[in-house]
């Protein structure tokens, strides 16, 4: 249905880029034209029909998926500020510690993190930085921290989920910034 859709939104832009090239042909006061000024208006006019109808779908995401790229190259990943060694009796079966929120967690409970939305644009397509910082309770010292960019949408409006970008591709949520902190053994 949706490629039906999409489709559709193509052949509609053809069909008015056919109506606008018999136009520019059949028109006397466009060919009475200098030669020059003649291919020059009809260069913009191509270069204004076809560029007017990328940027809407691909150039916008284009744009603001390489201004995400270059935030991440900034201050995008992970940053480690200690590392925490725990008894091995506190990870799970499969090498995982739980560590909640500070909404969630208790005041008995040694760790947690906070996580910090920050809207960039929220505009088509929506721009958001998340910052995630896992702290010590006893001190409110900050462990380390996670920052990743990502957009959502942008895309042909259509009955479809739309596109996603997120950088740096290495940090997949909280997980990786927790197991870089938390490692199995004895402090020393």
């Amino acid at each position: 249905m949706s490629g039906l859709y999409l489709l559709g939104l193509i052949g509609i832009w053809l069909f008015i880029g056919r109506l606008i090239y018999r136009f520019w042909r059949n028109a006397t006061v466009i060919r009475d034209l200098n030669r020059y000024a003649y291919y020059a208006l009809g260069g913009l006019l191509f270069v204004v029909w076809f560029g007017g109808g990328f940027w809407p779908f691909a150039g916008k995401k284009m744009y603001y998926d390489a201004q995400i790229r270059d935030m991440c190259s900034e201050d995008g990943g992970i940053e480690v500020y200690e590392i925490v060694h725990l008894p091995k009796d506190r990870f799970d079966k499969y090498g995982n510690i739980n560590i909640k929120s500070k909404e969630n967690s208790k005041e008995s409970e040694e760790y947690y993190y906070e996580i910090e939305k920050i809207v960039l644009n929220e505009d088509d397509p929506i721009l958001i930085k998340y910052t995630t910082l896992v702290y010590r309770r006893i001190d409110n010292k900050i462990l380390g921290t996670s920052i990743k960019y990502g957009r959502g949408g942008g895309d042909i409006q259509g009955f479809w989920h739309p596109s996603t970008y997120s950088c740096p591709r290495n940090v997949e949520g909280d997980l990786n910034l927790i197991t870089s902190i938390f490692k199995k053994g004895i402090n020393k």
